[in-house]
């Protein structure tokens, strides 16, 4: 049986995850790095139910760089969870034909409990431990990661349900590009701000400005304009990770919460990704129109211990590249 200590810690995660509400992106966050001390893995994922497919939505510990990845359903041991409803364990993935070889290979993953996420009867996706030593789990690891199961996946199941709801979404996200909007961003900012300083750990913001919307609009008109922006914002999600949050935080203003995060390399490469993104020509009715971008980025707690702080930081770097791009184009035109 899991020790007291153990159970403690469960009924902790199970207030925290009430506490986080619908934040779908936040509970899961929040249960895969739980999940490693409860269970002494070296890497915990979330996988949802995507038709054949399970995805792997989040990670800690040596999963993270699973992030994001498909896996089939078929012939792997997470498709047997979702089929059969039941907690299993493979004591050694060299020995046991019910995994996916290759899936481990890469992982280096030895052993593992896979945790249905039920909500009533129906499996939305499961929680997994992991470890790269054969015989890493007992019979108290899968109880103590059963007990919290059926709280997530119920928590998953409605936080993806109303996420859709026509007026929880219409409350949350901006009308035009279906990005979230600045108050689902602000909140969401703020979550993560209190998780990070529980944790000890970064959290990035970056501030995305359009460059030039004001003269597509005045030239072209607004219809042209919105179909601009929602291109944009487009390519500015196509650019982000599953973990991470974008928004339209107003006009042609948006925001992108970046999380987990490593400092700088990880600020780095989320801004290229931007700019690679969304510095392409856009054909829209025979006519190509070139989008541009300033971006901005802050990182919890160096540049800020709360939203305001994080935001303000942000948007003056955001400014300062704006303003260079500004001269660079005076400059082309002089010469």
């Amino acid at each position: 049986m899991p020790s007291q200590n153990s159970l403690l810690e469960v009924i902790k995660l199970q207030t925290d995850i009430a506490k986080v509400g619908l934040d779908l992106g936040d509970v899961m966050e929040l249960v895969v790095e739980r999940a490693l001390p409860l269970t002494g893995a070296d890497g915990a994922l979330i996988e949802l139910v995507d038709g054949d497919w399970m995805v792997n939505r989040a990670a800690s510990g040596l999963a993270k760089s699973r992030l994001g990845l498909k896996l089939k359903r078929e012939n792997s041991l997470s498709g047997l969870c979702v089929e059969t409803g039941a907690i299993l364990r493979c004591d050694d993935t060299e020995k046991d034909p019910r995994v996916n070889y290759d899936s481990c290979q890469q992982l280096g993953t030895r052993s593992m409990i896979v945790v249905p996420l039920k909500y009533k009867e129906v499996t939305v996706g499961v929680l997994k431990a992991v470890s790269q030593q054969p015989g890493k789990f007992t019979t108290a690891h899968m109880t103590l990661l059963g007990l919290s199961s059926e709280l997530v996946g119920t928590t998953i199941f409605f936080a993806t349900k109303y996420g859709r709801d026509d007026l929880f979404f219409k409350a949350t996200h901006d009308s035009l590009t279906g990005l979230a909007n600045r108050s689902l961003f602000i909140d969401r900012l703020r979550s993560a701000i209190a998780l990070g300083s529980r944790d000890a750990r970064p959290v990035g913001v970056l501030m995305i400005d359009m460059d030039d919307l004001k003269k597509i609009n005045d030239t072209y008109g607004h219809r042209v304009g919105d179909a601009v922006i929602k291109e944009f914002a487009n390519r500015s999600r196509a650019g982000a990770r599953a973990s991470d949050t974008v928004a339209r935080l107003g006009g042609d203003e948006f925001g992108v919460l970046l999380k987990p995060i490593d400092v700088p390399e990880g600020l780095d490469a989320a801004i290229q990704r931007q700019y690679e993104m969304i510095d392409a020509p856009f054909l829209f009715e025979h006519r190509i129109y070139h989008l541009h971008a300033s971006i901005g980025a802050a990182c919890f707690p160096d540049d800020g211990y709360d939203v305001g702080g994080l935001l303000d930081a942000a948007d003056r770097r955001m400014y300062e590249i704006k303003r260079e791009h500004k001269c660079g184009t005076a400059l082309t035109h002089a010469s």
